[in-house]
């Protein structure tokens, strides 16, 4: 898991402070991407994020990993719904610059459950943001991502964006006592730190979020907490030192409408449910 270390102050001090590791080349068609509702939270990283049919006066979500909840890691098969929170988030600008404090009222979903993801509702709307910071969210793509594409990974915490490419997907990635399907493997030049958890992946094609930061292998061991392990569906474990995931954010979507209330019954809704 990806929460602030101690190493990952070191590996920031050596690196220097707001430095991103080596950038992929950027293709012709790629978009801008900043920190423009991006958010900082207390120990790991988020994002306003809107999916593809919600309304503007929608209440405004914000997403980061299930790890960062500040209840708590759940457990192995625990999803949480509807648990009420007050948590802040800092709302950056398209510069890093943090101009507003976003408030939590309810924690819409939470889980570590075959993905690493806890959606906060807030208090105001996506309208209300845009009007008062002319800042609008980031939509999540309702489509699979694809190996070889272009991605940032946007640490508000850090205010620091990794740029890499999708190096493959992951049958299962076990790490201490969860297990997550169909992680996204980056290649290794999104070298991502403690204090990244939960930055939205972003492709540099369309601008949408395909997946949410969440871990990578620190020390080499084998599916231990900070060192998750590949399974292949035959079983085969690989691990792989210095490599990071992330979990898709595609199956998402249809789990909410377009008010976004949480619907875990809709008929296209698979994320694992209480």
């Amino acid at each position: 898991m990806r929460k602030p270390l101690l190493a990952a102050l070191a590996t920031l001090a050596i690196a220097g402070t707001g430095v991103a590791p080596a950038v992929a080349a950027p293709q012709a068609a790629a978009v801008t991407v900043d920190f423009a509702g991006i958010v900082s939270l207390s120990n790991c990283s988020g994002s306003v994020v809107r999916f593809p049919g919600s309304t503007d006066t929608a209440p405004a979500l914000v997403m980061t990993n299930g790890h960062c909840l500040e209840t708590g890691f759940p457990s192995p098969g625990q999803v949480i719904t509807g648990q009420s929170s007050s948590r802040t988030f800092g709302l950056l600008n398209s510069a890093g610059t943090t101009v507003a404090t976003l408030r939590a009222n309810q924690v819409l979903y939470s889980t570590m459950t075959d993905t690493d993801v806890t959606i906060y509702r807030t208090t105001t709307t996506y309208a209300a943001i845009k009007s008062a910071y002319g800042i609008s969210p980031l939509t999540l793509s309702a489509s699979h991502p694809t190996a070889g594409t272009a991605i940032k990974v946007v640490s508000g915490y850090w205010k620091t964006i990794y740029s890499c490419n999708i190096d493959g997907f992951v049958y299962r990635l076990k790490e201490g006592s969860w297990t997550w399907k169909d992680s996204v493997r980056y290649t290794s030049a999104c070298n991502t730190i403690g204090g990244t958890s939960g930055s939205p992946v972003i492709d540099t094609s369309t601008g949408q979020v395909v997946a949410v930061n969440n871990t990578g292998n620190e020390d080499g061991a084998s599916c231990t907490v900070n060192n998750p392990c590949e399974v292949d569906a035959n079983g085969t474990v690989t691990v792989r030192k210095g490599i990071n995931y992330a979990e898709e954010t595609y199956n998402i979507p249809a789990c909410f409408t377009s008010a976004n209330v949480l619907n875990l019954s809709a008929a296209a809704c698979t994320l694992p449910k209480p």
